[in-house]
């Protein structure tokens, strides 16, 4: 058996009929706009600013520094949180690069965090892949893909 075209699985007519704007205009959880984090150092006054803020990192796709009330400065990238009725209930689970263990840190503990790291999803979105695929096909390239960028 020979290779199939590629066709358009699970969709119906009713669907294609639409455009893409009047599909995303039907979303039920409207979508948002990325905000540059990276450099910014948010406010951690209250409980509601820490949460908000540690929600944003674990959002970022890149590392942080976390300062602990204790001083201790950690380099780390947040890929994990679990939320509690209160700060010492709510935790960070993260990895630095110095250690091959995840490890956590309550939002109790948590004096300042920093979006130091260079968020590596920002601009990285499919259609800005398709369009770059689609210009090196017209300019004739041969063995091409859609492949990642190196994370350096």
């Amino acid at each position: 058996m020979g290779l199939q075209p590629p066709r358009k699985r699970n969709m119906s007519a009713e669907v294609l009929k639409y455009t893409r704007q009047e599909i995303e205009d039907l979303e039920v959880a409207p979508g948002f706009d990325r905000q540059n984090l990276e450099g910014s150092v948010p406010t951690l006054a209250t409980d509601a600013e820490i949460r908000e803020a540690l929600e944003k990192a674990f959002d970022y796709r890149g590392d942080v520094t976390l300062t602990l009330k204790s001083g201790e400065r950690i380099e780390a990238y947040i890929f994990n949180r679990t939320t509690g009725a209160t700060l010492a209930d709510s935790y960070v689970t993260y990895f630095t690069p110095t250690a091959n263990d995840r490890r956590k840190a309550s939002y109790a503990d948590i004096a300042r965090l920093e979006f130091t790291g260079k968020d590596r999803a920002a601009g990285k979105h499919w259609e800005a892949w398709v369009e770059k695929y689609n210009q090196k096909k017209a300019a004739g390239e041969k063995n091409i893909a859609l492949v990642p960028e190196a994370l350096d």
